[in-house]
């Protein structure tokens, strides 16, 4: 009996420990699958620029992207997956082929991404479309200046430039360091066309009056104007390095060993502040000149802020009016313009340059804003191909549709009947002036020699100073 009792005491042992819960598995938990955190450009993405780009997907833990799987991730659309890699959270895909106005969705099948220990993402799709791109003929261009009541001459310039823009551009010089014309008169005498426009720069504005440099005695520009040729001019604006500075000749524009600062000028009380205000009281009366001359100017001042901040250098601003960013800048423009409002001044068609050379380096985070600006304009140095400087002008337009676009400043580019046939429907164009104050024909000239002034002016598009109506000097 003793032992059937122990027989049967054993079995419900068994029976109560079999149904028991296993006990935990001390062993490692069963994979996740790795979870998409972002992606750039994001799903649903709109009005991107460009015929290629680079998608970077971000997941919550290191992954892979098996080459073996690669082929399977898709685009659609005739566009091109031309490369994919992993590294740490991110699978970079390099697309090229797109087109403007079509919509685009990329799918990463299952297993195409996995985690270090082979577990597999599940599917991913990420869609977006490309920018309808504006042409000139869709640009719809402000019919009025920024300037409010412009004198009459100031105005019948900027309609004129509306009336070609598209069709024709205008040739513009640079004067020899400031206040001459030296530049386009070389080009008339050796090409027997000058330019239409000749550009001056205030850059002396600290010395002037001098026996040197006097922009009070506006007889070249006025000379020029009576020609028969149009009028620009800018504003290398030098300032003290420090509040001690006070000699002119230690000005600079330059952001290196500069400590003028931006954001102190635009505070009332502070010594850049102080000086920044005489400075454009100073200009604001020599500009008064002009205008009481009846000539117009197409203004171009605080050119070239953004510097390198966008360009694959990433090196920032070279002037100290963009050293503090764009913030910054806009102020200091916007407050240059109503300070020359206030001076009554209305005889400005005003310029902003921008660095953009395509859609991935875009600087209009910088642009003051279409009430502060006429024109835009870019500034090129040593490219020659003319195709991609169409492409420049294109990238520019999509960002300023109602504003006329401009070769600011130019050296060592092709030439303009290249370029046109290109494309690249510049408003007008500026070679930068050489250095070496050589006007001889056969001169290796910095950034336009002879040879390429004949090449442009051998194009019906270009406008040179005898074809312009004689009505915007009356």
């Amino acid at each position: 009996m003793k032992r059937i009792s122990v027989l049967l005491s054993a079995i419900a042992f068994a029976f109560v420990f079999s149904c028991q819960k296993p006990e935990e598995n001390d062993g490692p938990a069963p994979a996740e699958k790795p979870l998409l955190v972002s992606s750039v450009p994001s799903d649903g993405a709109e009005d991107l620029q460009g015929n290629s780009l680079e998608m970077i997907l971000t997941f919550d833990r290191n992954v892979l992207c098996p080459t073996a799987q690669q082929n399977r991730i898709s685009v659609g659309n005739g566009a091109v997956i031309d490369d994919v890699s992993a590294y740490m959270t991110e699978v970079t895909v390099n697309i090229s082929g797109l087109e403007e106005g079509r919509t685009y969705t990329v799918v990463f099948p299952e297993g195409t991404v996995t985690g270090y220990d082979n577990n597999p993402a599940e599917e991913i799709r990420i869609s977006f479309s490309m920018k309808e791109l504006v042409t000139v003929g869709d640009q719809n261009i402000s019919e009025n200046l920024v300037t409010a009541d412009p004198i009459p001459q100031a105005k019948a310039v900027y309609d004129y430039l509306r009336s070609v823009y598209g069709s024709r551009t205008l040739s513009g010089a640079m004067s020899h360091v400031a206040w001459n014309t030296d530049e386009a008169d070389w080009v008339g005498e050796k090409t027997g066309e000058y330019p239409a426009i000749a550009f001056f720069d205030y850059i002396h504005l600290a010395s002037s009056p001098a026996n040197w440099i006097d922009y009070g005695d506006i007889s070249p520009v006025r000379d020029w104007w009576n020609a028969g040729g149009l009028v620009g001019a800018g504003w290398h604006w030098n300032v003290p390095r420090t509040s001690s500075e006070t000699d002119p000749n230690n000005y600079t524009c330059d952001v290196a060993d500069n400590t003028f600062s931006v954001s102190d000028a635009l505070q009332p009380g502070t010594w850049e502040n102080e000086f920044m205000n005489s400075s454009l009281e100073k200009i604001a009366s020599y500009l008064k000149l002009l205008q009481d001359e009846g000539i117009p100017v197409i203004w171009r001042p605080l050119h070239e802020a953004a510097g390198n901040t966008y360009t694959q250098w990433h090196s920032g601003a070279w002037f100290w009016w963009g050293a503090e960013g764009a913030q910054a800048y806009k102020e200091l423009w916007i407050h240059m313009f109503e300070y020359f409002r206030e001076a009554g001044l209305r005889n400005l068609i005003w310029v902003w340059t921008t660095q953009t050379s395509s859609a991935a380096d875009a600087d209009f985070e910088f642009y003051p804003g279409d009430e502060y600006v006429d024109i835009i304009g870019r500034d090129v140095y040593d490219n020659t191909d003319a195709e991609d400087l169409a492409s420049q002008y294109s990238a520019i337009i999509q960002y300023s549709p109602s504003k006329m676009v401009a070769l600011s400043e130019l050296g060592g580019v092709a030439d303009m009947s290249a370029q046109w046939n290109a494309g690249a429907r510049w408003l007008f164009f500026m070679p930068w002036y050489d250095y070496d104050n050589d006007y001889t024909e056969g001169y290796d000239h910095d950034h336009a020699d002879i040879a390429w002034w004949k090449a442009s002016f051998g194009s019906d598009a270009v406008i040179d100073r005898a074809s312009l109506p004689s009505s915007l000097f009356e």
